[in-house]
Order: structure tokens, then sequence, then C-alpha cells
């Protein structure tokens, strides 16, 4: 059966992560996942986009049974494979929103790191316990739960391997919206809608420049943003944006996009 879903909402596209009882990733799952994203990334009509792994949970992590009968080579290109499919979750050229329900573990966590805004269930539990098992998280855990909660409380999280509720993941800043049980998907449904009617290369170059300026010096964030600026200045919903606002005021803009390349 398969493991990804895809559920298409106009422009917005829910992938759904269907590998019960647990949403773990093996390596049939990573490989839709892939095959999903990559999809994603190439259609232009694709706005916005939704991860979720049903009312019960989000995902608590890898498949541990097959992880055991690895040796370290395959371990080593099961990783790395892993770990790209998460990259590229997080640079589709779109806004990602993880919905998360009940546990968002090891893996599971670090597929939601790859989103850019995070709505967690009340009842959630969030957390790396990879140290418990005597290894450290392999795809994205260490480098993007320090770059969003800083060096010290993501060393307090992986060195213990604690779970935080989702009160304490949102004053950690590793979740963005606590909403009650059952409600998580419908807020990052509405939240991804929101954002799918915005101008589509904006979006994308004010992703572009935060994800990558941060990771570089003042002066070449800033010069990446003047060039993405310039970019965007060009494009239709930018036309049209000005326009809006000249002759309507603010807020009043309604951009036409996709404007992506094939």
């Amino acid at each position: 059966m398969p493991r990804i879903r895809l559920d298409t909402d106009g422009p917005v596209v829910t992938v759904r992560l269907d590998h019960p009882p647990m949403n773990a990733f093996d390596t049939a799952q990573r490989a839709e996942l892939a095959a999903a994203v990559r999809g994603l990334a190439d259609d232009r009509e694709v706005k916005a986009v939704v991860l979720y792994g049903g009312e019960r949970l989000f995902a608590a992590g890898a498949d541990v049974k097959a992880l055991a009968l690895m040796d370290s080579e395959e371990v080593r290109g099961w990783n790395r494979a892993l770990q790209r499919t998460f990259d590229e979750v997080a640079r589709l050229p779109v806004p990602v929103i993880a919905a998360i329900t009940g546990y968002a573990l090891g893996g599971g966590l670090e597929l939601a790191l790859a989103a850019d805004y995070r709505v967690a269930a009340d009842d959630a539990l969030l957390g790396q316990p990879e140290v418990q098992l005597g290894i450290i998280p392999g795809s994205g855990g260490t480098q993007r739960l320090t770059r969003l909660i800083g060096p010290s409380r993501a060393k307090n999280l992986l060195m213990t391997g604690r779970r935080v509720g989702a009160e304490e993941a949102l004053r950690l800043g590793l979740v963005d919206e606590v909403v009650p049980p059952g409600e998580a998907y419908d807020s990052a449904l509405r939240y991804a809608r929101r954002l799918a009617e915005g101008p589509a290369a904006a979006l994308e170059a004010i992703k572009e420049a935060v994800d990558h300026g941060a990771d570089s010096s003042l002066s070449a964030g800033l010069a990446l943003e003047r060039s993405l600026f310039t970019g965007v200045f060009g494009t239709a919903d930018a036309a049209g944006g000005i326009r809006s606002f000249l002759e309507h005021g603010p807020g009043k803009a309604r951009f036409e996009g996709p404007e992506r390349d094939k």
C-alpha cells in the first residue's frame, strides 16, 4: 500500500504520511516522499504544502527494526538519502506548514523542522530521543533544531532525549502555534490557503532570503536580499500589487501567479 498520499485542495496540497501504526520512516516511505516532493517542486499550480500524519500522530521516527539489520555502510547510505529527502522538503519553493498531532519524534520531528511553520495540537509530544539509543539525529535534527531554538536549548533536548509538550515547544520556539486537539490540520490548512493567495515569486524569494541569509554573513545576506528584491520587482504580481496599492490602498491586491519556471 502507498505510504504517502497527496490531497489537493486548489493550490494547496497536503502530503499525508500513511504508514500505520506509527508512520515510521522506512526505505519505501522515504522514496515515496522524495518522489512526491520532487513532483510538487515542479508543479506550477502548487502554492503551499501541508505536512500531516493523520489525527492520531505525525510520525514517530525511523524504522528502528530495519536500522538494526543494517551494517554501517548501509546505514550511511540510508541516512544520506533520508537527509537529502528532508532537505528537498525544506527547499520546496512554496510555504510548507506542518500539522503536528500526537507524536513527532526523531525523524518525525526532523521532517517537521523542514517546514516553514509548525502548528501543533496541544496534546502533541515532540522530541529527538536518538541519544537514548546511543546514536544522534541524522536527518537535520542537530542543525535545524539549533538554528530554530538556539544551541543551549537544542543541546538540552538532544542530550537528554526528553519529550516536550506543545506548550513548552511553543515557549522554546519549536512550534509556532498551539491549537486544541482535532484542530491542527484545519488550522494548518487555513494558514496554507492564506499564504497561497500571496504572490508566488515574492514568497519564494522571502523563503530563500531567510533560509540562505541566516547561514551567511550579514553583508552576504544583504547582497542576497538585494538580488532577490530586484528579481521580484519585475514580476507581474509586483506590478499588479503596486498598482493596486496606488489605486485602492494596502491589502486590496489579488495576485495571479504562479510565476515559477517549469
